[in-house]
């Protein structure tokens, strides 16, 4: 979780950086996985994600948290009980760039860990028949690193279908045109090894400003543009914004979101959830919802009492707002 923005008197001011996780409840019965042999590879067709055969997917499951703090939960246990128990599609490696807060052992700090991590998780969902996204988990331009992490996963994974790659998690308040300036730079450096992958392009202010990225879009295929959110905070001014890019053609993805504020604490706000899933539904969404992670604060889904190994966690251990994402990814991934 990071720093968003808030509207202030008709204005957007900027919001304090967050991780998070809290609450009680919710049971772990298995619910009904994807569908075998589920991944082929995909594509974006006008603002729609397709498959192989040109049918639009609509993918749900959790985040990972930053891989700095909650590596623990980097395994095959925890990939196989998002499928097979959350009956989640996709989840995402949240790998950190640069220190952040209390997330300090970051890919600048320890670049052979956060490699190792991606790759076990990587495994795991091409294990699993799951998609995930490589997340270059960022909110400062770091060009230089992001190269050589993508440069080094693209030669291992590249012709993955499993994988979608996230160049850069949240730009702060950032001006599209260095956005988009780093965009062009970084996706030849995928498409060498992953010639015809998805790519998440991040958008200004935390991932907000959609609608200004849609007023000039990369000329690129097989592109997403990030939208974020926090319910609690982020509510018709948001969906606004993200309604204008769509109408203007612009291809979205909810990479990350949550159901409470946009400090990651706080109450869930269940009405402004279900207006944000009506939306992802109207538009065929996929969404990733804020994330595998034991932090003492509402978005953190898992108990620190809690096993490192998903398969191994027990009732009380998911909180509240993992009982609500997993049956927010279940229904989604039951329409048809």
């Amino acid at each position: 979780m990071k720093s968003l923005l808030i509207p202030i008197v008709g204005a957007l001011m900027t919001a304090s950086l967050a991780a998070c996780g809290s609450r009680t409840g919710a049971g772990t019965d298995t619910v009904a996985a994807a569908d075998s042999s589920f991944v082929s590879p995909l594509s974006v067709r006008g603002t729609a994600l397709v498959n192989a055969v040109g049918d639009t997917v609509v993918l749900n499951g959790p985040s990972l948290g930053w891989h700095t703090n909650w590596g623990r939960f980097y395994n095959e246990g925890t990939v196989k009980a998002l499928k097979e128990k959350w009956g989640a599609n996709i989840t995402r490696a949240a790998i950190g760039a640069h220190p952040s807060g209390d997330c300090q052992n970051a890919y600048s700090v320890d670049s052979a860990n956060a490699v190792n991590l991606a790759m076990k998780v990587i495994d795991a969902a091409i294990a699993n028949d799951m998609y995930i996204i490589c997340d270059w988990h960022s909110h400062e331009n770091t060009l230089a690193d992001a190269r050589n992490f993508f440069t080094v996963i693209g030669e291992k994974y590249g012709d993955s279908p499993n994988i979608l790659y996230e160049i850069w998690n949240e730009p702060l308040d950032i001006p599209w045109s260095e956005i988009k300036a780093y965009a062009e730079e970084l996706i030849p450096v995928i498409r060498k090894n992953a010639p015809n992958s998805v790519i998440i392009v991040g958008t200004p202010k935390w991932d907000q400003d959609v609608d200004v990225a849609a007023e000039s879009p990369l000329q690129q295929p097989n592109l997403l543009y990030s939208l974020h959110y926090y319910a609690g905070t982020h509510k018709d001014w948001n969906r606004e914004k993200a309604e204008k890019a769509i109408a203007a053609g612009l291809p979205l993805i909810i990479s990350e979101c949550g159901s409470m504020d946009h400090t990651g604490d706080g109450p869930i706000d269940y009405e402004s959830w279900a207006e944000w899933m009506k939306f992802a539904d109207r538009h065929k969404l996929s969404v990733l919802m804020w994330d595998i992670a034991d932090k003492n604060e509402s978005c953190s889904m898992i108990a620190s009492t809690a096993s490192d190994n998903g398969m191994e966690w027990k009732d009380e251990e998911l909180k509240e707002w993992a009982r609500l994402a997993r049956k927010t990814i279940a229904e989604r991934n039951a329409k048809k």
